[in-house]
């Protein structure tokens, strides 16, 4: 008897972890990272222009009393790209969108513009990801609802797709 015990524990312990691995894989955890700052004000920033017949961002752009999205990307970006028409979207909607361009070159932001659009209304370069750390933002593209007093309200992790747009316009309405 004792001996079936001891060759059914290697069994059950196999059993235990297959089922442990089985649960973990069906419902893996969010492995986004999202920003502290929901809620709170922007840091304190001011970027190099992008280009250099273009608008910068700094965060004092932010207090001017109307909500705006701020678009953290990168022209070496993919997801970037896909985001680009629904950028274009929510301008045509009348969203107001600033960027921070992150680790770019200005030669590469501007063949990026040409051939995805510009829905931009100003866009910094943040070369070394200061600001894009300040944010709590740990990749591109990523964007923030920020509303006119310049206090983060919502953050979007990843690229805005077409289903997010309700989303999205909702939360700038919220910001108002």
């Amino acid at each position: 008897m004792r001996g079936r015990v001891l060759l059914a524990v290697p069994l059950l312990l196999l059993a235990v972890f297959a089922g442990v691995a089985l649960w973990r894989l069906s419902s893996p955890p969010d492995t986004a990272i999202r920003s502290r700052l929901e809620g709170h004000k922007l840091p304190e920033f001011s970027l190099p222009a992008a280009l250099p017949d273009r608008a910068t961002v700094t965060s004092s752009q932010f207090a001017d009393g109307q909500p705006k999205l701020l678009n953290v990307f990168a022209s070496w970006c993919v997801p970037c790209i896909a985001e680009a028409p629904v950028l274009l979207e929510l301008k045509r909607r009348g969203v107001r969108i600033e960027a921070i361009a992150i680790r770019d070159r200005p030669e590469d932001i501007s063949v990026f513009l040409d051939r995805n659009g510009d829905p931009f209304l100003g866009i910094g370069n943040d070369l070394d990801s200061k600001v894009q750390m300040s944010l709590g933002s740990s990749g591109v593209p990523e964007s923030f609802v920020v509303d006119g007093r310049g206090v983060i309200r919502y953050q979007h992790v990843g690229p805005i797709m077409p289903q997010d747009l309700t989303n999205i316009l909702a939360e700038i309405e919220k910001a108002k």
